[in-house]
């Protein structure tokens, strides 16, 4: 009876716990983890990896693992199967092979790649493994000078090293067959992290362990070490150690690090500790060996995996925000570029604006555009912040500028605006909008779709339009209307988004209507900034701010 499950054939010397695949689409990649066989790939939704492209097939190809290797095969695809460029029906794969399905060029998966990990830290680890585990007292020392010198390489890059070597350890310091890491995921169910059996192959299958007894030790928090199963008279319900004629097994829970010292730790371990896992290790042989691993020994692996893992973690939640800000900072670059105002110069108006985002891209724009109608200002507000907001806002502002370019009433640009948001159900999304033209012999026409209503300043007396319509989004059959005014030289319409009015201070209190007013007529867009830069006393935004003036010079 074979205890291997399926067996990684990629194992070589410095490969991870399991074979990784890299899928490439465009600008984007992600790693994906092959850790069980087959592995299949189409268009069809229920595959492995899904590729959304006509040329791929639903059906398209299977990575199997056969014989300690893995091979891709072909299922007949009408676009064919490529590995480095050739067309193969069934190929066995090497590291680094480049596949390709149907797709070519801008879509393909490397199979296997070599880590980032460094010669040095690798066979570093490799050294380690290498230590002999004697039956001495000395075990625990031998095992906590390991346990120490991989934790100090707990990064990234060498972690599932760190994992493989640890399970190396544990497998020759218990005498067991195979040896077993498990993590539970964000969900809360166990997942598979790492699986090695004596010969040192990783192990991809899970399916003959005692899940009994993993789910026991998991429950109540505690150890279970049976060392000889044929003398235990219960076995009522572990059917697998009865199925598979499982000796001895070991299941450790690994426990989130808590605030004491290891010595602390070894000798009184906190059982209400949170279990972030288990190690698990079982054999087909009763262990003679067995009482030689104390429970300290058993703490220490426990104990120290368990804070390699979390130290683990925290790195690559480190190393993903930092990414993720690269992105964004990537993305306010191609934001900003894309919403610069360039402010057309007429010989009857003048016009100034500016924008504050709360987060480092956000869902406010304003925009400009002179034709033979007049001079044009867009003013818009996306619900929400961050990503989503920024995007629609990138579409909404396409969509006004290309309609204003081509002379369509304010009115029917609105219309328009809303049935792409209502029509294209994308969630709890709408805008609020504001466009105002200004002819050259004063007349001022504006749509108001649910926006802060705008300030007219005339001989420095405030007046706030009442007229409005229903923001764009939220109502299919909503109906647009504009209205008018004649404006005199030297009269301003002040536009501001709601993240203006709604500035908070440190008291909670709103910048509100009334300080708005008073600011805008002091004169320029600089005082109102200013006027809430002041009122806020350093309380930091809680939504973008954009403040647009419109002066009619005659």
């Amino acid at each position: 009876m074979s205890l291997t499950g399926i067996v990684n054939p990629g194992a070589k010397a410095g490969s991870g716990v399991f074979p990784t695949l890299v899928f490439v689409q465009g600008n984007e990649q992600r790693t994906i983890n092959l850790d069980h066989s087959p592995f299949t790939v189409g268009r069809k939704v229920d595959k492995d990896l899904v590729i959304a492209d006509p040329r791929v097939s639903r059906e398209h190809a299977l990575i199997v693992s056969e014989n300690g290797e893995f091979c891709v095969v072909d299922q007949a695809s009408k676009h064919g199967t490529f590995v480095n460029g050739e067309r193969i029906d069934r190929k066995t794969l090497e590291r680094n092979d480049r596949l390709e399905f149907g797709v070519r060029e801008t879509v393909y998966v490397v199979f296997n790649p070599q880590h980032e990990t460094s010669n040095t830290a690798r066979d570093f680890l490799s050294q380690i493994s290498g230590i002999h585990i004697s039956d001495e007292t000395t075990d625990l020392e031998k095992l906590t000078l390991f346990l120490e010198a991989a934790r100090k390489l707990n990064t990234v890059g060498v972690l599932d090293e760190i994992l493989m070597t640890l399970l190396d350890v544990t497998l020759k310091l218990t005498r067991g067959e195979r040896a077993y890491v498990f993590m539970k995921g964000a969900d809360g169910n166990l997942r598979l992290a790492a699986g090695r059996n004596a010969k040192g192959e990783p192990l991809l299958d899970d399916k003959t362990i005692s899940h009994s007894i993993l789910d026991d030790a998991l429950k109540s928090n505690s150890e279970f070490v049976l060392t000889d199963t044929s003398r235990s008279l219960d076995l009522s319900g572990r059917q697998s150690i009865v199925a598979y004629d499982l000796r001895t097994v070991i299941c450790v829970p690994l426990r989130k690090p808590q605030v004491q010292t290891t010595r602390e730790a070894l000798e009184s371990p906190s059982m209400s500790a949170e279990v972030m896992g288990a190690l698990y290790v079982d054999s087909r042989f009763a262990s003679r060996d067995i009482s030689t691993v104390s429970n300290n020994i058993l703490h220490a692996i426990a104990t120290e995996a368990a804070s390699m893992i979390e130290n683990a973690r925290l790195v690559q939640a480190e190393e993903t925000s930092r990414r993720y800000q690269q992105e964004l900072s990537i993305a306010a670059s191609i934001q900003q570029r894309l919403m610069a105002v360039t402010i057309p110069e007429v010989p009857f108006a003048r016009m100034g604006g500016r924008n504050l985002s709360c987060k480092e891209i956000g869902g406010d724009f304003f925009d400009a555009v002179n034709t033979d109608d007049g001079l044009t200002v867009v003013l818009a507000d996306v619900s929400g912040k961050g990503v989503s907001a920024a995007l629609l806002a990138s579409t909404l502002q396409g969509m006004i500028y290309s309609q204003l370019v081509a002379h369509m009433p304010l009115t029917e640009i609105v219309a328009a605006v809303n049935r792409f948001f209502t029509h294209k159900h994308i969630g709890e999304k709408y805008a609020t909008v504001i466009i105002a033209r200004i002819r050259r012999d004063g007349e001022l026409e504006y749509v108001n779709c649910g926006h802060v209503p705008p300030l007219l300043v005339c001989n420095n007396e405030i007046i706030r339009p009442g007229h409005g319509n229903l923001p764009v989004g939220l109502l299919a059959e909503a109906v647009y209307e504009s209205d008018r005014c004649n404006l005199h030289p030297g009269d301003r319409l002040v536009m501001v988004t709601d993240g203006v009015t709604e500035a908070e201070n440190a008291r909670g209190d709103f910048f509100d209507n009334e300080r708005l007013e008073q600011a805008a007529k002091k004169g320029t867009l600089d005082d109102i900034f200013s006027a809430v830069a002041d009122f806020c006393g350093g309380t930091p935004l809680n939504d973008d701010c954009t403040v647009v003036e419109l002066i009619y010079t005659g």
